[in-house]
């Protein structure tokens, strides 16, 4: 099946606001994401990982760079080992409140250079290291999938109740021999004591 003739054309702004570089907006967008999922794939699939910090911890250098800080997480790697394989990344970036977000595709390298992790310093912690995307396409998304969401409405908040404690999810999960409030307590513990 041809999947175009199953759907209507895209709308001419829809094609022609794909960008080969970062213009001022979308720098600007940048400048006011907190947070960002990479996405990133090799030979044994696709992976998709979150990345936040204050606004502006992903810095554009130039109109054709982006580097994103590798601050402490699981230390699974996924993402930085697909990069490793295959270079390509897709980036989307998110403004609270704002419904349109920012999608970058380009290829990525991670560096451990001591200039580029330099740029970050928190309370004298620095990442191990720097992701730094070469920018091959940029645009702005329109914002109907947050709107059909209702991503950022107040009342689309749950009841944390609705769901168990992670603690209680990772310990049904990993069947560890470790009491659910004890990976709760270390998780919280990580949460206050290692994000840098």
């Amino acid at each position: 099946m041809n999947l175009r003739d199953t759907y209507p054309p895209p709308l001419e702004r829809a094609v022609l606001k794909s960008r080969p570089a970062l213009d001022a907006h979308m720098k600007a967008f940048i400048a006011l994401s907190p947070f960002l999922c990479l996405g990133t794939s090799s030979a044994s699939g696709a992976d998709v990982t979150p990345r936040g910090d204050r606004p502006g911890f992903v810095h554009a250098p130039d109109d054709y760079t982006l580097l994103i800080p590798d601050w402490p997480g699981n230390n699974r790697l996924d993402a930085l080992t697909n990069v490793q394989e295959n270079p390509a990344v897709a980036l989307l970036f998110f403004v609270p409140g704002m419904l349109e977000t920012l999608r970058v595709n380009g290829q990525a390298e991670v560096s451990f250079d001591g200039d580029l992790v330099a740029r970050w310093d928190v309370g004298g912690k620095r990442p191990r290291s720097v992701l730094r995307v070469t920018v091959a396409e940029a645009f702005m998304h329109c914002g109907k999938a947050l709107i059909r969401s209702q991503l950022w409405a107040p009342e689309s908040q749950i009841d944390r109740r609705a769901l168990p404690s992670y603690g209680q999810m990772l310990k049904d999960q990993t069947r560890l021999p470790v009491s659910a409030e004890d990976i709760q307590r270390s998780v919280e513990d990580g949460y206050a004591k290692r994000l840098y």
